[in-house]
């Protein structure tokens, strides 16, 4: 058999291959695949992911929701009872390091109790531990970050605060206290210990000064894009940082750099995104389609079923 032939027979073998096993050094990678979320009238706000690629999704009626690696439906994982006294669930935050879920839970309109920091095992689901925000007046506590030294911050959107969980403390203290904090939503810290956060009501993205470790005001960062509603805030190296933004329905990456940011749109056009968390090289966005909730023309229509959109980065992102 002549070699041309024979070469050309193995390259189709090859090809066949790669073909069956989907994989291939030439050929295109694969579309990540979005998850649904199982019942009804859901509203998702917050979501994160652990370093096995687990998805957890928090949700207005108090219920929190997991997906692990693979699966095409998130279910139902940790639900509101008397024992872990969940509200409507906001901010959601993994700590692989300690082994916890951090969850803001907050009352609902009408309900009693207090915005509180708890913590869940990851391994189990079981409430490890509670902290009502500090204070006499109405909270609302809406997201998480966790300092290098770790040290859990968590945002009062209501309030104008950041407060704080230091290692070994039973109780949250108030790091930072301000008008100008009022709306203030994601938080997140680069690499290099900087704190950012953005707010949700002024629209804006700022850093947080500190002077002999305590709050030196604010920095207003200029952004490359006008914001619409900052939201949900994750760091992902460096000084990057994904942002979703719900009212502009939009996620975008996030690279800042002195004062300035350049923002780089990986979504738009989706329903009330809140948050949005990084598996490998795929970004999971959930619709929170808040509007089903608050705008009368469609409170009592069917917001249909929910899902978290798979997003991928792409080369050089």
């Amino acid at each position: 058999m002549p070699a041309s032939i024979k070469r050309g027979g193995a390259l189709t073998l090859l090809a066949a291959l790669c073909a069956a096993l989907a994989s291939c050094t030439t050929g295109e990678a694969h579309s990540p695949t979005s998850i649904g979320i199982a019942g009804a009238r859901v509203f998702p706000e917050s979501i994160t992911s652990d370093n096995l690629g687990t998805i957890y999704v928090g949700s207005n009626p108090g219920t929190i929701y997991r997906a692990r690696s693979g699966d095409s439906e998130a279910v139902p994982w940790i639900v509101p009872d008397a024992e872990n006294g969940l509200q409507s669930v906001f901010g959601v935050l993994a700590d692989d390091p300690r082994g916890l879920l951090w969850v803001c839970s907050n009352p609902g309109p009408g309900a009693s109790g207090a915005a509180t920091l708890k913590a869940f095992e990851l391994t189990s689901g079981r409430l490890h531990s509670g902290y009502p925000f500090p204070g006499t007046a109405r909270a609302l506590c809406n997201d998480i970050a966790i300092a290098p030294d770790g040290t859990v911050h968590a945002t009062d959107t209501i309030g104008g605060r950041i407060v704080t969980l230091a290692p070994g403390a039973s109780t949250l203290a108030e790091f930072a206290a301000s008008a100008e904090l009022r709306g203030i939503d994601g938080i997140a810290f680069a690499d290099d210990g900087t704190l950012y956060v953005n707010n949700v009501q002024q629209n804006l993205l700022q850093r947080v000064e500190r002077a002999e470790g305590r709050f030196g005001g604010l920095t207003t960062i200029a952004t490359s894009l006008p914001l619409s509603g900052p939201d949900g805030l994750r760091a992902i190296g460096g000084n990057r940082f994904l942002q979703a933004e719900g009212p502009g329905g939009r996620v975008s990456l996030v690279t800042i750099a002195d004062d300035r940011a350049v923002m780089l749109p990986l979504a738009t056009g989706l329903d009330y995104p809140a948050s949005m968390t990084l598996v490998g090289r795929t970004v999971y966005v959930p619709e929170g389609k808040i509007g089903y909730l608050f705008d009368a023309a469609k409170r009592d229509a069917d917001p249909g079923p929910f899902t978290i959109h798979a997003v991928a980065l792409e080369a050089g992102q």
